[in-house]
């Protein structure tokens, strides 16, 4: 197929129901909260075969920040001489006692920013005051946090800081699979963003290793449905292999430029992922050499040991072992507009989704 290829989704649907007639019960994990968005909008639950089960995983970063990591930001937030810039998502994100929202509504300096950019011109142009940007994300926003800091450190400004909860993918993955619930994931719809700067290969292990199919999809519901079809070839042929179906933009090196900012910038590190835990080697973290730019360093932030709420299933949800109609509080307590968990409360968070478009599915 060409890269600009338009699927027939009727003739994709076909061989799929075809396909699937002769295979058993399979849960298929995507791994990014944009497919769990598109898979909800466009009702390709419902059109799936009845064993051929769609799962969301931990893709999206927002949800998967820690108790911890929101109870330092709030605090930073405190001191009316910082002036906190983050992404809107990240505002009703509820920590352990407050939220920035909250704070915001108290008078904290709290700004919604939509490029990183404007932190840093901020702290240029207000030298008397602390500027601390919410750097979140994986592999597709620590480029953009990586020339950030580069800049910052080539132009000497000493006011600017990141509060850093960058993660990475392909290690949650390999947690997941190495889970007591690992045995019942069949197959990845990768995600394509982050591949799009990392590539293939890091994926190759769940071929190669842990013998399922993995498959980077575009998200488009064409694209999502070929990627699924492409899955079930390969679980039928039983040749499990990692396969681009997002040609047209994800490459097997990925991005060398965005990857070469990263590693200039970053090691990596453990990292503590909500509602499920510390995962090995599965953060980024700033090098020694600009250890200055670093919010936790800098202000003695530690962590904490703020568990989730009480009730709240969004790690069984991050790691695939409910969905959000399984939660107690979903669409009760747990609501957009007053969120218990972060599932509910990120754009791409698997709540949201099913709350938006599947808060009747079962």
């Amino acid at each position: 197929m060409q890269n600009n290829t338009v699927y027939n989704i009727n003739l994709l649907l076909k061989e799929i129901n075809e396909i699937a007639r002769h295979l058993p019960y399979i849960n298929i994990m995507e791994v990014c909260g944009t497919h769990t968005m598109s898979i909800g909008k466009n009702g390709l639950r419902q059109v799936l075969p009845q064993n051929v089960n769609l799962i969301s995983g931990p893709g999206c970063p927002v949800c998967v920040t820690s108790v911890s990591d929101i109870d330092n930001i709030t605090e930073l937030a405190e001191n009316h001489n910082n002036y906190i810039f983050s992404f809107g998502d990240m505002l009703k994100v509820p920590g352990s006692k407050s939220s920035l929202y909250k704070k915001r509504s108290e008078g904290s300096n709290i700004k919604i920013c939509y490029s990183p950019a404007d932190a840093l011109d901020f702290a240029q142009k207000n030298p008397e005051n602390n500027v601390i940007f919410i750097a979140i994300g994986f592999e597709t926003t620590a480029p953009l946090t990586a020339l950030l800091i580069k800049k910052a450190f080539e132009m000497q400004i000493s006011n600017f800081y990141i509060y850093n909860t960058h993660k990475i993918v392909p290690p949650a993955l390999k947690f997941l699979l190495n889970s007591k619930n690992g045995n019942n994931i069949n197959a990845f719809l990768c995600p394509g963003h982050v591949c799009a700067v990392i590539g293939s290969k890091p994926f190759e292990f769940i071929s190669k290793i842990y013998n399922k199919p993995a498959v980077i999809s575009g998200f488009s519901a064409d694209d999502i449905l070929n990627s699924v079809l492409m899955i079930l070839r390969q679980l039928k042929e039983g040749k499990p292999a990692t396969e681009i179906q997002y040609k047209r933009v994800v490459k097997e090196d990925g991005n060398p430029v965005a990857v070469n900012y990263i590693n200039e910038i970053f090691d990596i590190n453990d990292s503590l992922w909500r509602g499920i835990g510390n995962i090995e080697k599965s953060g980024l973290v700033l090098k020694d050499k600009f250890k200055n730019f670093d919010a936790k360093i800098t202000f003695s932030l530690k962590d904490n040991n703020a568990k989730d709420p009480r009730y709240c299933s969004c790690g069984d949800i991050l790691q695939g072992t409910k969905k959000p109609f399984e939660c107690k509080l979903f669409g009760k307590l747990c609501k957009p507009d007053n969120p218990v968990g972060p599932c509910m409360v990120s754009s791409e968070g698997t709540c949201a989704a099913y709350f938006k478009y599947e808060k009747y599915t079962s």
